[in-house]
């Protein structure tokens, strides 16, 4: 693997405030755009695209606060190749440290034809004069060929020869549709680059879109055929099926050096941060099993993966949590985990239990598992107290059916486990907890007066574990005890009856703690 002096560097473009923004609905105000920017200027983002500053006075403020407060970045205005727009672009960005306009027209046949309505020869006489108004107001200019990968490669080298000899010190040659495959992208830019005798006078950046999902192995191609710079958003952010991901380029970059001997200048670590940022200011969810950044990314439920996990994180990592910016992997207990992973989480919530405990809480895992989609690690706490609590208590819940409504009445059919014997019976209340605790009273006769009943959600979300507290009194003796399942009543019914347990154990043996059990 080559060394890092030895790679070629990679000029990472940002573009999350330009064609990101132009996502529907991904607008953003000018303090998100300005703590956007802050933020990729700080994680070593090489350009920064802040806008189009013809399209709206917002946008050109937006543009214009941004090139005078970032320091390290470029910062790049957009541009068509308008005379208005390059002459807006340029006042934009003239108070940045490193001002850069970017310039655009269309060169395929089918956007000559049907949207610039231009002749090939008009396109290059627009090209020629563009640029080189441009290039009169900021020394860095970058032009793009529109549509560039369905533009035949005869007429693009043209078009690339023509913007170099106007001053355009970058090239970018974007698969404006998502159109490409890797191959063709890798070879388009080869062809140019071999075609163009200019061609060393400038440097060659991508700009892919996602529509058939290849934006991030496109721009790696474009890579391989001699570009230099890559254009990407933040969570691949962008028109359509969005742009190529940042953090997916990056990293592919980092943790494959082996087939991409390049570098960046990007701090990984803050991808994470930038990704949570980004989705915040412009209400745009990450997917959960989105690559580098999503909430999945590193969490594993897989019995066999977890395993693999506490044996060696190699087994199913390819980078670490921390190069992105996340704290840990997580090994997510649901229906598919195994007992050692099980094991590692109640280690790692302080919990330690004897093996007949840990098979009883295992066991309640899968089952909660099997009922709720996701199982938190305040679930795991609440049902393993639970479990730790009643483990040996002599009266346990079997089996309870309610009936509950508007018509009414409300019943409680319950079967207890009373010392190893079954006891059934049904009984009527005002509301359903109240004929679950009903029955429990028909099944275990006591005088204990109910001081507490309290209920919370263990966690968000419909299916979440309701954790029920009870509260006992009896000649002056209170005991308290909790108990959480994904149903309220049962959660109840398994509370009272923990309660109702202390309470006998509380009691002097004698007379009445032999009838309670009877």
């Amino acid at each position: 693997m080559a060394s890092a002096s030895e790679k070629d560097r990679v000029i990472i473009f940002d573009t999350t405030l330009r064609d990101g923004e132009q996502s529907p609905g991904a607008s953003m105000t000018l303090e998100e755009k300005l703590e956007v920017a802050d933020l990729l200027d700080a994680m070593g983002v090489d350009i920064i695209e802040a806008g189009f500053p013809i399209a709206s006075n917002g946008d050109f403020e937006a543009v214009a606060e941004i090139a005078k407060r970032i320091k390290r970045a470029t910062v790049a205005g957009l541009a068509r190749a308008i005379n208005a727009d390059i002459d807006r672009a340029g006042e934009a960005v003239k108070f940045a440290q490193k001002p850069r306009i970017h310039t655009f027209v269309s060169t395929s046949p089918i956007h000559l034809e049907f949207q610039m309505k231009k002749s090939e020869a008009e396109v290059l006489d627009i090209i020629t004069a563009t640029v080189t108004r441009a290039r009169n107001l900021v020394a860095d200019v970058e032009w793009s060929a529109m549509d560039a990968t369905r533009t035949s490669i005869e007429y693009l080298c043209r078009t690339v020869d023509a913007a170099i000899k106007a001053g355009a010190t970058t090239i970018n040659l974007p698969d404006t549709v998502g159109y490409a495959t890797p191959d063709e992208y890798r070879d388009m830019f080869k062809q140019v680059r071999e075609r163009v005798t200019n061609s060393d006078k400038a440097i060659f950046s991508s700009h892919c879109h996602d529509d058939l999902g290849l934006a991030a192995a496109n721009s790696l191609a474009a890579l391989e055929g001699g570009a230099r710079q890559i254009e990407c958003t933040i969570n691949g952010l962008g028109e359509r099926a969005g742009n190529a991901a940042l953090e997916e380029v990056v990293m592919a970059i980092k943790t494959r050096g082996d087939k991409l001997p390049y570098v960046t200048g990007i701090d990984s670590t803050m991808l994470t941060r930038a990704s949570k940022l980004v989705a915040a200011v412009t209400s745009f969810p990450v997917q959960y099993n989105k690559a580098i950044v999503g909430r999945n990314a590193f969490a594993h439920e897989s019995g066999i993966h977890q395993d693999g996990m506490l044996k060696n994180q190699q087994t199913y990592e390819i980078m670490t949590p921390a190069s992105v910016g996340v704290s840990k992997t997580s090994l997510v207990m649901g229906k598919h985990s195994g007992r050692a992973a099980f094991r590692d989480k109640l280690k790692e919530l302080g919990y330690e239990l004897g093996e007949n405990a840990f098979e009883e809480a295992f066991n309640r895992m899968k089952d909660l598992a099997d009922r709720k989609k996701h199982v938190y690690d305040e679930d795991i706490e609440a049902l393993v107290g639970d479990e730790m609590n009643s483990g040996a208590d002599p009266i346990k819940v079997e089996s309870l059916t309610v009936i509950a409504g508007t018509q009414g009445p409300q019943l409680a059919t319950l079967t207890l486990n009373i010392g190893g014997t079954h006891k059934t019976v049904q009984a009527r209340g005002n509301g359903p907890v109240d004929a679950c605790f009903n029955a429990i009273k028909a099944l275990v006769p006591n005088e204990a007066e109910l001081e507490l009943y309290q209920v919370h959600a263990v966690t968000e979300g419909t299916d979440a574990q309701a954790e029920v507290s009870v509260r006992l009194g009896e000649n002056g003796r209170s005991v308290t005890a909790k108990a959480a399942d994904p149903d309220t009543l049962v959660a109840s019914t398994r509370a009272y009856l923990a309660a109702l347990n202390r309470l006998m154990v509380k009691r002097t043996r004698g007379p009445n703690a032999q009838a309670m059990a009877s």
